[in-house]
Protein backbone atom coordinates (compact mmCIF):
# COMPACT_ATOMS: atom_id res chain seq x y z
CA UNK A 1 0.00 0.00 0.00
CA UNK A 2 1.20 3.48 -0.86
CA UNK A 3 1.48 6.49 1.44
CA UNK A 4 1.96 9.99 0.03
CA UNK A 5 3.50 12.37 2.58
CA UNK A 6 2.87 15.46 0.50
CA UNK A 7 4.25 17.95 3.02
CA UNK A 8 7.07 15.72 4.25
CA UNK A 9 7.43 13.12 6.98
CA UNK A 10 10.17 12.56 9.55
CA UNK A 11 12.54 9.65 9.08
CA UNK A 12 11.05 8.01 12.18
CA UNK A 13 7.66 7.80 10.47
CA UNK A 14 9.07 6.65 7.13
CA UNK A 15 11.05 3.84 8.76
CA UNK A 16 8.08 2.65 10.83
CA UNK A 17 5.79 2.57 7.81
CA UNK A 18 8.31 0.83 5.57
CA UNK A 19 8.99 -1.75 8.27
CA UNK A 20 5.24 -2.49 8.25
CA UNK A 21 5.26 -3.01 4.49
CA UNK A 22 4.06 0.38 3.26
CA UNK A 23 5.63 2.23 0.33
CA UNK A 24 6.24 5.86 1.33
CA UNK A 25 6.28 8.56 -1.35
CA UNK A 26 7.83 11.89 -0.28
CA UNK A 27 7.03 13.73 -3.51
CA UNK A 28 5.63 17.24 -3.00
CA UNK A 29 2.75 17.45 -5.45
CA UNK A 30 1.25 20.88 -6.31
CA UNK A 31 -2.31 21.30 -5.10
CA UNK A 32 -3.77 21.52 -8.63
CA UNK A 33 -2.11 18.24 -9.61
CA UNK A 34 -2.80 16.33 -6.41
CA UNK A 35 -5.98 14.51 -7.41
CA UNK A 36 -4.47 13.11 -10.61
CA UNK A 37 -1.34 12.05 -8.75
CA UNK A 38 -3.35 10.24 -6.07
CA UNK A 39 -5.35 8.33 -8.66
CA UNK A 40 -2.48 7.54 -11.01
CA UNK A 41 -0.41 6.14 -8.15
CA UNK A 42 -3.27 4.46 -6.25
CA UNK A 43 -2.44 6.28 -3.00
CA UNK A 44 -4.11 4.75 0.05
CA UNK A 45 -2.91 7.22 2.70
CA UNK A 46 -2.46 10.96 2.18
CA UNK A 47 -0.44 12.77 4.85
CA UNK A 48 -0.36 16.58 4.97
CA UNK A 49 0.64 19.43 7.23
CA UNK A 50 -0.64 22.96 6.68
CA UNK A 51 0.44 23.51 3.07
CA UNK A 52 -1.89 20.99 1.40
CA UNK A 53 -5.68 21.12 1.54
CA UNK A 54 -7.94 18.08 1.28
CA UNK A 55 -11.43 19.13 0.21
CA UNK A 56 -14.50 17.43 -1.24
CA UNK A 57 -13.05 17.28 -4.76
CA UNK A 58 -10.29 14.94 -3.61
CA UNK A 59 -12.48 12.99 -1.19
CA UNK A 60 -15.15 12.37 -3.85
CA UNK A 61 -12.83 11.46 -6.69
CA UNK A 62 -10.08 9.30 -5.23
CA UNK A 63 -11.33 5.74 -4.84
CA UNK A 64 -8.07 4.32 -3.48
CA UNK A 65 -7.85 6.78 -0.58
CA UNK A 66 -8.62 5.31 2.83
CA UNK A 67 -6.81 7.58 5.33
CA UNK A 68 -6.12 11.31 5.50
CA UNK A 69 -3.54 12.25 8.12
CA UNK A 70 -2.56 15.69 9.43
CA UNK A 71 0.86 16.03 11.03
CA UNK A 72 -0.13 18.44 13.78
CA UNK A 73 -3.18 19.63 15.67
CA UNK A 74 -5.50 21.84 13.61
CA UNK A 75 -7.33 20.18 10.73
CA UNK A 76 -9.03 23.21 9.17
CA UNK A 77 -7.29 22.40 5.86
CA UNK A 78 -9.22 19.11 5.68
CA UNK A 79 -12.98 18.59 5.25
CA UNK A 80 -12.91 16.27 8.23
CA UNK A 81 -16.59 15.53 8.81
CA UNK A 82 -17.32 15.05 5.12
CA UNK A 83 -14.38 12.67 4.74
CA UNK A 84 -15.56 10.59 7.68
CA UNK A 85 -19.11 10.53 6.28
CA UNK A 86 -17.63 9.01 3.12
CA UNK A 87 -15.98 6.26 5.13
CA UNK A 88 -12.43 7.64 5.27
CA UNK A 89 -10.35 7.71 8.44
CA UNK A 90 -9.01 11.13 9.40
CA UNK A 91 -6.17 11.22 11.90
CA UNK A 92 -3.88 13.81 13.45
CA UNK A 93 -1.25 14.13 16.19
CA UNK A 94 -2.69 16.52 18.79
CA UNK A 95 -0.05 15.97 21.47
CA UNK A 96 3.15 15.64 19.50
CA UNK A 97 3.97 19.31 18.96
CA UNK A 98 2.53 20.86 22.13
CA UNK A 99 5.83 21.52 23.85
CA UNK A 100 7.51 22.81 20.70
CA UNK A 101 4.78 25.42 20.19
CA UNK A 102 4.90 26.39 23.86
CA UNK A 103 8.67 26.92 23.69
CA UNK A 104 8.27 29.15 20.63
CA UNK A 105 5.74 31.24 22.54
CA UNK A 106 8.36 31.86 25.19
CA UNK A 107 11.07 32.53 22.64
CA UNK A 108 8.88 35.39 21.46
CA UNK A 109 8.03 36.50 24.99
CA UNK A 110 11.65 36.64 26.11
CA UNK A 111 12.57 38.43 22.91
CA UNK A 112 9.88 41.07 23.29
CA UNK A 113 10.58 41.55 27.00
CA UNK A 114 14.21 42.37 26.22
CA UNK A 115 13.82 44.13 22.83
CA UNK A 116 15.61 41.36 20.94
CA UNK A 117 13.79 41.74 17.59
CA UNK A 118 14.64 45.46 17.43
CA UNK A 119 18.14 44.97 18.79
CA UNK A 120 18.90 42.27 16.23
CA UNK A 121 17.75 44.61 13.46
CA UNK A 122 19.69 47.65 14.61
CA UNK A 123 22.92 46.28 16.08
CA UNK A 124 24.27 45.07 12.71
CA UNK A 125 23.52 48.49 11.22
CA UNK A 126 24.57 50.87 14.00
CA UNK A 127 26.20 48.79 16.73
CA UNK A 128 29.66 50.13 15.90
CA UNK A 129 28.65 53.82 15.72
CA UNK A 130 25.73 54.19 18.15
CA UNK A 131 26.42 51.52 20.75
CA UNK A 132 25.62 53.74 23.73
CA UNK A 133 22.44 55.04 22.14
CA UNK A 134 21.24 51.51 21.45
CA UNK A 135 22.15 50.40 24.96
CA UNK A 136 20.03 53.21 26.37
CA UNK A 137 17.15 52.50 24.00
CA UNK A 138 16.98 48.81 24.91
CA UNK A 139 17.76 49.09 28.62
CA UNK A 140 14.17 49.10 29.86
CA UNK A 141 13.40 45.42 29.59
CA UNK A 142 11.16 43.54 31.99
CA UNK A 143 11.32 40.15 33.65
CA UNK A 144 8.70 37.49 33.01
CA UNK A 145 8.94 36.23 36.57
CA UNK A 146 6.11 37.61 38.66
CA UNK A 147 4.05 38.69 35.66
CA UNK A 148 0.65 37.32 34.63
CA UNK A 149 0.23 35.31 31.46
CA UNK A 150 -3.28 34.98 30.07
CA UNK A 151 -3.94 31.88 27.97
CA UNK A 152 -6.95 31.75 25.66
CA UNK A 153 -7.60 28.12 24.85
CA UNK A 154 -6.48 25.68 27.54
CA UNK A 155 -6.06 22.44 25.62
CA UNK A 156 -2.79 20.55 25.24
CA UNK A 157 -0.76 23.45 23.86
CA UNK A 158 -2.26 25.99 26.24
CA UNK A 159 -1.44 23.70 29.15
CA UNK A 160 2.12 23.15 27.90
CA UNK A 161 2.51 26.93 27.74
CA UNK A 162 1.16 27.24 31.28
CA UNK A 163 3.69 24.71 32.58
CA UNK A 164 6.62 26.73 31.25
CA UNK A 165 5.10 29.88 32.71
CA UNK A 166 4.72 28.26 36.12
CA UNK A 167 8.32 27.09 36.00
CA UNK A 168 9.36 30.71 35.42
CA UNK A 169 7.39 31.94 38.39
CA UNK A 170 4.56 33.53 36.43
CA UNK A 171 0.91 33.68 37.42
CA UNK A 172 -1.35 31.82 35.00
CA UNK A 173 -4.91 32.83 34.17
CA UNK A 174 -6.80 30.94 31.49
CA UNK A 175 -10.03 30.88 29.53
CA UNK A 176 -11.54 27.87 27.78
CA UNK A 177 -15.23 27.46 26.99
CA UNK A 178 -15.02 23.69 27.37
CA UNK A 179 -13.39 23.30 30.77
CA UNK A 180 -13.73 24.83 34.20
CA UNK A 181 -10.69 23.41 35.93
CA UNK A 182 -7.38 21.75 35.07
CA UNK A 183 -4.92 20.03 37.39
CA UNK A 184 -1.50 20.55 35.80
CA UNK A 185 1.42 18.26 36.57
CA UNK A 186 4.78 20.00 36.36
CA UNK A 187 7.48 17.35 36.01
CA UNK A 188 11.16 17.94 36.79
CA UNK A 189 14.41 16.29 35.69
CA UNK A 190 14.71 14.25 38.91
CA UNK A 191 11.24 12.71 38.48
CA UNK A 192 9.65 14.92 41.11
CA UNK A 193 6.31 16.52 40.26
CA UNK A 194 4.25 19.44 41.49
CA UNK A 195 0.55 19.88 40.80
CA UNK A 196 -1.13 23.21 40.10
CA UNK A 197 -4.89 23.59 40.02
CA UNK A 198 -5.95 26.19 37.43
CA UNK A 199 -9.56 27.37 37.45
CA UNK A 200 -10.54 28.96 34.17
CA UNK A 201 -12.14 32.41 34.16
CA UNK A 202 -13.89 34.53 31.54
CA UNK A 203 -12.15 35.75 28.41
CA UNK A 204 -12.73 39.34 29.53
CA UNK A 205 -11.09 38.73 32.90
CA UNK A 206 -8.08 37.10 31.26
CA UNK A 207 -7.56 40.04 28.91
CA UNK A 208 -7.94 42.58 31.71
CA UNK A 209 -5.48 40.85 34.06
CA UNK A 210 -2.76 39.61 31.72
CA UNK A 211 0.60 41.24 31.11
CA UNK A 212 1.13 38.74 28.28
CA UNK A 213 -1.62 37.02 26.27
CA UNK A 214 -1.05 33.78 24.37
CA UNK A 215 -3.60 32.32 21.96
CA UNK A 216 -4.14 28.57 21.61
CA UNK A 217 -7.51 28.33 19.89
CA UNK A 218 -8.69 26.61 16.69
CA UNK A 219 -9.60 28.47 13.52
CA UNK A 220 -13.11 29.89 13.69
CA UNK A 221 -15.55 32.13 11.83
CA UNK A 222 -15.06 35.24 13.97
CA UNK A 223 -11.92 36.92 15.24
CA UNK A 224 -10.95 35.93 18.78
CA UNK A 225 -8.97 39.16 19.20
CA UNK A 226 -10.14 42.37 17.53
CA UNK A 227 -10.72 46.01 18.48
CA UNK A 228 -12.99 45.29 21.47
CA UNK A 229 -10.50 42.82 22.93
CA UNK A 230 -7.56 45.18 22.49
CA UNK A 231 -9.54 47.79 24.42
CA UNK A 232 -9.78 45.39 27.36
CA UNK A 233 -6.05 44.72 27.49
CA UNK A 234 -3.42 46.63 29.44
CA UNK A 235 -1.57 49.29 27.47
CA UNK A 236 1.66 47.50 28.42
CA UNK A 237 0.42 44.07 27.33
CA UNK A 238 2.05 41.85 24.71
CA UNK A 239 0.13 39.40 22.53
CA UNK A 240 1.39 36.13 20.99
CA UNK A 241 -0.47 34.22 18.29
CA UNK A 242 1.08 30.82 17.60
CA UNK A 243 -2.32 29.22 17.02
CA UNK A 244 -3.99 29.82 13.65
CA UNK A 245 -3.99 32.63 11.15
CA UNK A 246 -7.28 34.51 11.20
CA UNK A 247 -7.98 34.39 14.92
CA UNK A 248 -6.42 37.85 15.31
CA UNK A 249 -7.77 40.84 13.37
CA UNK A 250 -4.49 42.00 11.85
CA UNK A 251 -5.85 45.44 10.87
CA UNK A 252 -7.00 46.01 14.44
CA UNK A 253 -3.64 44.72 15.70
CA UNK A 254 -1.66 47.24 13.63
CA UNK A 255 -3.97 50.01 14.86
CA UNK A 256 -3.61 48.92 18.50
CA UNK A 257 0.17 48.94 18.21
CA UNK A 258 0.22 52.32 16.47
CA UNK A 259 -2.05 53.92 19.07
CA UNK A 260 -0.16 52.42 22.02
CA UNK A 261 -3.19 50.41 23.12
CA UNK A 262 -0.90 47.42 23.47
CA UNK A 263 2.88 47.44 23.61
CA UNK A 264 4.01 44.60 21.34
CA UNK A 265 2.89 41.45 19.62
CA UNK A 266 4.33 38.27 18.14
CA UNK A 267 2.94 36.31 15.21
CA UNK A 268 3.88 32.85 14.02
CA UNK A 269 0.73 32.54 11.90
CA UNK A 270 -0.98 34.95 9.53
CA UNK A 271 -4.30 35.55 7.81
CA UNK A 272 -2.63 35.50 4.40
CA UNK A 273 -0.11 32.69 4.31
CA UNK A 274 2.30 32.39 2.60
CA UNK A 275 2.17 36.11 1.76
CA UNK A 276 1.73 38.08 5.02
CA UNK A 277 0.78 41.73 4.75
CA UNK A 278 3.70 44.13 4.39
CA UNK A 279 2.31 46.25 7.24
CA UNK A 280 3.06 43.32 9.51
CA UNK A 281 6.44 42.41 8.09
CA UNK A 282 7.79 45.95 8.44
CA UNK A 283 6.26 46.75 11.83
CA UNK A 284 9.00 47.31 14.45
CA UNK A 285 6.61 46.39 17.29
CA UNK A 286 6.12 42.85 15.98
CA UNK A 287 8.19 39.74 16.58
CA UNK A 288 7.70 37.42 13.61
CA UNK A 289 8.32 33.80 12.64
CA UNK A 290 7.11 31.92 9.52
CA UNK A 291 4.69 29.37 11.04
CA UNK A 292 7.34 27.24 12.73
CA UNK A 293 5.56 26.36 15.97
CA UNK A 294 5.84 22.60 15.47
CA UNK A 295 9.05 22.76 13.46
CA UNK A 296 11.50 21.12 15.84
CA UNK A 297 13.33 17.87 15.21
CA UNK A 298 11.83 16.35 18.34
CA UNK A 299 8.25 17.28 17.43
CA UNK A 300 8.59 16.02 13.86
CA UNK A 301 9.96 12.70 15.12
CA UNK A 302 6.98 12.35 17.47
CA UNK A 303 4.56 13.33 14.69
CA UNK A 304 6.06 10.79 12.29
CA UNK A 305 5.96 7.99 14.83
CA UNK A 306 2.39 8.76 15.95
CA UNK A 307 1.08 8.94 12.38
CA UNK A 308 2.76 5.66 11.49
CA UNK A 309 1.34 3.91 14.55
CA UNK A 310 -2.19 5.08 13.76
CA UNK A 311 -1.95 4.08 10.09
CA UNK A 312 -0.60 0.63 10.90
CA UNK A 313 -3.32 0.15 13.52
CA UNK A 314 -6.12 1.14 11.12
CA UNK A 315 -4.94 -0.88 8.12
CA UNK A 316 -3.48 -3.91 9.85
Amino acid sequence: MKVLANDGLAVSGVKALEAAGFQVDLTTVPQDQLLDYLNNNEIVVLLVRSATTVRKDIIDNCESLKIIGRGGVGMDNIDVEYAREQGLSVINTPAASSHSVAELVFAHLFGMARFLPQSNREMPLEGDTKFKNLKKAFAKGVELRGKTIGILGFGRIGQATAKIALGLGMKVVAFDPFMDEVNLELEFFDHQSLFFNINTISKEEVLQQADFVSLHVPAQKEYVISTNEFEMMKDTACLVNAARGGVVDEVALVEALASGKIAKAALDVFENEPTPEIQLLMNPSLSLTPHIGAATSEAQDRIGTELAEQIIDILS
